[in-house]
């Protein structure tokens, strides 16, 4: 039995040294809450609805499938920023429990509602650099 480990890459995936979508940029550009491929037109409105396309250059962004992925996120990262924090005001400074729990829990608000937008971006960049759910499709094959 011959088995080839694979030197023949799946057709929609890029080639390791020409890599067009840079994951990186991809990502900081969805980050910024701009478009992956161009970086200049805003991707989201409404707070968090997707536009269907990049209003300056066009790319289709209707496949994206962010789905909960930004929401975990930004829980993960803001519990993990609290409870540093806690530890931190608590040994630094006791304050009273109630004093600490409103202000932190404006602080835990204000920090989630900035974040989330802001990680769905990014996972929208994420799928376009790396042509899942649909990105990529039409185009040439790169050989």
């Amino acid at each position: 039995m011959d088995l080839d480990h694979g030197t023949e890459q799946h057709p929609a995936a890029p080639e390791r040294g020409g890599d067009d979508r840079p994951l990186g940029q991809s990502v900081l550009r969805g980050f910024r809450q701009r478009c992956p491929n161009c970086g200049e037109g805003k991707i989201l409105f409404k707070y968090l609805k997707v536009r269907p396309a990049c209003p300056v250059c066009g790319e289709d962004l209707s496949h994206q499938r962010a789905d909960d992925g930004p929401a975990y996120v930004t829980i993960l990262l803001v519990g993990h920023i609290l409870g540093v924090v806690i530890h931190l005001v608590w040994v630094h400074l006791r304050p009273s429990p109630l004093m600490m729990a409103l202000t932190l829990s404006a602080g835990v608000i204000v920090l989630s509602l900035w974040l989330l937008p802001r990680i769905k971006g990014a996972f929208v960049g994420l799928q376009w650099s790396r042509r899942m759910h649909g990105f990529g499709q039409g185009e040439p094959a790169t050989d």
